[in-house]
């Protein structure tokens, strides 16, 4: 199954901000034979407009639902997008904004696959809604336009 595409939000030049939206998500799943049914459904994280006068990192979350049909064990991961684990980034044609995504609200343990000082996700349950915590650090100075990166989640159970 191939990633959703969400469209881009359009900001207004003069503005002199910059719109920054993550498209989310395509799913992966790996079970045995005669397992449980598992649906992986993602909310996006949408950053809205990027203030490259702002102190403060730009912050969203997202999530990450995954639904079985009987309690069962699993483990979410995260490609490293365009970038890698330590430097994510979305894209406006040759132009990028750096960006990372995380398990935890202090936005320190880099939500990946578990390579490159990344972690990959494991829980159980029968439907658990995981929150994907991103930030924009501040102190960029994009080109304005809409950026945007793709990340596909792997669910194995």
């Amino acid at each position: 199954m191939s990633p959703p595409y969400l469209g881009p939000i359009a900001v207004h030049p003069a503005r002199q901000r910059l719109a920054c939206l993550l498209g989310a998500m395509g799913m992966l799943a790996v079970a045995p034979l005669h397992a449980a049914i598992c649906n992986l459904s993602v909310q996006p994280l949408d950053f809205g407009n990027y203030d490259f006068q702002s102190s403060q990192d730009l912050e969203s979350v997202g999530h990450v639902i995954v639904t079985c049909d009987v309690s069962s064990s699993f483990t979410i991961a995260l490609s490293p997008g365009t970038g890698t684990f330590a430097a994510r980034s979305m894209q406006n044609g040759a132009h990028q904004l750096f960006y990372n995504l995380y398990t935890d609200p202090t936005r320190t343990m880099v939500w990946g696959d578990g390579s490159g000082g990344s972690t990959a996700v494991g829980d159980s349950g029968i439907e658990v809604d995981r929150t994907v915590y991103g930030s924009v650090p501040a102190g960029q100075n994009p080109y304005i336009g809409v950026y945007n990166d793709a990340i596909t989640v792997t669910l194995s159970f």
